[in-house]
């Protein structure tokens, strides 16, 4: 696959402008020259060294062809750009709370700009560093708990759906705890995303599409999901999507359960979605050849699951914090994934402008010259599509009978469910190659992309579920020598063989920890594995000397669309 067979309909602009997120200098401020500015503009930025912040993400315009669509598709478009919306007033109040007295106490436009990226007053992508004055550490609980509960109060807690995905846990006068679901707390919200929904759901052509969004409708006012997402898996031929609700459970840093409110928007790319498709019917194959004891691949896959690729138009809340999501892959429920799957969505301009304005470069300058030529967006592409295929694959309940791998892992779960899929989407890719569904030649650019993709998402460090899974890997496979580090040029180069025997490796030992639902051990390896070493760090240091944006920020809504405003 070439990049320019994606027909990407995307505008990627890197501006130096205060709000323009564009490539000025990332230079830390201590290498700040100390001498009088002789501007105002260099004033700023020796005052204010936010702004290379601000500046080391790139802005992109979300935008798609929408001609092909009948008129109530693009009208419901409108609707769910505006209840996405809402999902991002909900979600400043889980992660923060009152947007707007934090806004009123910030002067500064570049700070404030910041905290709108960041939703809130803490750095995402340098592990939640507060850059606000005044303002302290990030609450692990962020707003589902109280801010004074410890851990041993709430497990003595005797509260029914305290362990809900769709609960907040407050006090009371009294300083009790008590629980209310989301549908309780945030009542009038999620009754206006309702009401949109289902406007959406008269005017669309498709309908299973309208049979799932009135569903999702209803789960907003009762916090039951399930059957919205099991009609959201059999909805297969609408040309436009949303995913809407509280789904990730990333920003709950306190016990990894409570779920985030976020939006996706979504037009479908038919011609490139038809020749994914193929790929789900050989999950129970590779589920059968996962290189693992056979007790820990025992459970069979869901048939339906599908792979499709899509342009995005609108993120928010979760979705839009922070580092970008190139790909998606729900729904999270484990009773719906055994009996019907997953879908994968590959939001390919989204993925096109990561690879464009931050992969290539880091490959320039990390990468050995002799391997370069195998950084390839199509591996970039197959890399996040087969991770994103590996969720559905593994165990989701441990072997002890005791419960799922979420259960037992609890706050480790997300990130080594992120390590098993990132690892796995490898032996995929290879596996397939054997088949023939995939050119087995091209196998070498997929390992050296996937490095590269690493240096790109360790960046933002390792609190979060994806950074912790990536150091792992990286260190994982660098003891295994899958690849080796040159100290003169400080470049970068994969051992094919070796690599392909780690690949197995790093597969079988998260697989066999997942099963045992064994937290010390997936502890143990988290903390042994899980951090950046100095010369790695030095290597981070020397693509932040190099300008290259951090992440993406978007420009996007109605009027980058095109479409009339309501």
């Amino acid at each position: 696959m070439k990049s320019d067979r994606l027909s990407i309909a995307l505008a990627v602009a890197l501006s130096v402008a205060l709000y323009g997120c564009g490539t000025e200098s990332e230079q830390p401020a201590s290498n700040v020259p100390a001498t009088t500015p002789s501007t105002e503009q260099e004033q700023s930025a020796v005052v204010n060294p936010i702004a290379d912040k601000v500046a080391a993400y790139a802005e992109v315009s979300l935008q798609a062809d929408l001609s092909h669509l009948s008129d109530g598709d693009r009208e419901a478009i409108g609707y769910l750009i505006d209840a996405a919306k809402i999902m991002d007033a909900l979600f400043w109040k889980q992660v923060w709370g009152d947007r707007q007295a934090l806004m009123a106490k910030i002067e500064d436009p570049v700070t404030r700009r910041f905290v709108e990226i960041n939703y809130g007053p803490w750095d995402r992508l340098d592990n939640d560093q507060s850059f606000v004055e005044g303002i302290g550490e990030r609450p692990p609980g962020a707003q589902f708990y109280p801010a004074d509960m410890s851990k041993a109060e709430f497990d003595a807690a005797d509260l029914a759906d305290k362990d809900s995905l769709y609960t907040l846990v407050k006090r009371d006068e009294a300083g009790e705890l008590y629980v209310v679901p989301y549908h309780q707390a945030y009542e009038t919200e999620l009754a206006e995303a309702a009401a949109l929904l289902r406007k959406a759901a008269a005017v669309v052509s498709d309908p299973g599409f309208a049979g799932y969004l009135g569903l999702r409708a209803d789960a907003l006012m009762s916090s039951d999901y399930q059957p919205s997402d099991m009609a959201w898996m059999d909805m297969k031929n609408s040309p436009i999507d949303v995913v809407i609700g509280p789904i990730e459970s990333y920003q709950d840093a306190l016990y990894g359960t409570k779920a985030a409110f976020e939006a996706f928007v979504l037009v479908k790319d038919i011609a490139w979605s038809e020749r994914l498709a193929r790929f789900a019917q050989h999950l129970p194959a590779l589920q059968r050849d996962l290189p693992v004891a056979d007790p820990y691949k025992a459970e069979t896959p869901g048939t339906d699951a599908d792979l499709n690729a899509y342009f995005a138009i609108y993120y928010a809340g979760d979705a839009n914090s922070g580092a970008k999501t190139i790909a998606i892959n729900l729904p999270n429920d484990e009773e719906v994934q055994l009996a019907k799957g997953s879908r994968r969505l590959q939001l390919e301009n989204t993925m096109q402008a990561k690879f464009d304005t931050i992969v290539v470069p880091i490959a320039d300058l990390l990468i050995d010259p002799e391997q370069r030529s195998h950084v390839q967006f199509d591996a970039f592409f197959e890399n996040v599509m087969f991770h994103e295929v590996a969720h559905g694959l593994g165990i989701k309940n441990t072997l002890d009978g005791k419960g799922t791998v979420r259960q037992a892992l609890t706050d480790l779960a997300s990130s080594y469910e992120e390590g098993k899929a990132d690892i796995l989407g490898l032996y995929m890719i290879g596996k397939l190659g054997e088949m023939g569904e995939l050119d087995a030649a091209k196998l070498h650019d997929n390992y050296v992309t996937f490095l590269a993709g690493i240096f790109r998402s360790v960046r933002f460090g390792a609190s979060s579920a994806h950074g912790q899974a990536n150091m792992v890997a990286f260190n994982y496979l660098q003891s295994q020598g899958a690849f080796n580090r040159d100290p003169e040029s400080g470049r970068y180069r994969v051992d094919f063989d070796k690599m392909a025997a780690a690949v197995d490796g790093l597969s079988a030992k998260i697989l066999t920890l997942q099963g045992d639902g064994d937290y010390a051990g997936a502890l143990a390896f988290r903390d042994e594995l899980g951090t950046v070493g100095d010369t790695l760090q030095s290597d981070l240091d020397r693509i932040q000397a190099q300008n290259i944006p951090v992440d993406i920020v978007f420009k996007q809504g109605r009027a980058v669309l095109g479409l009339s405003q309501h």
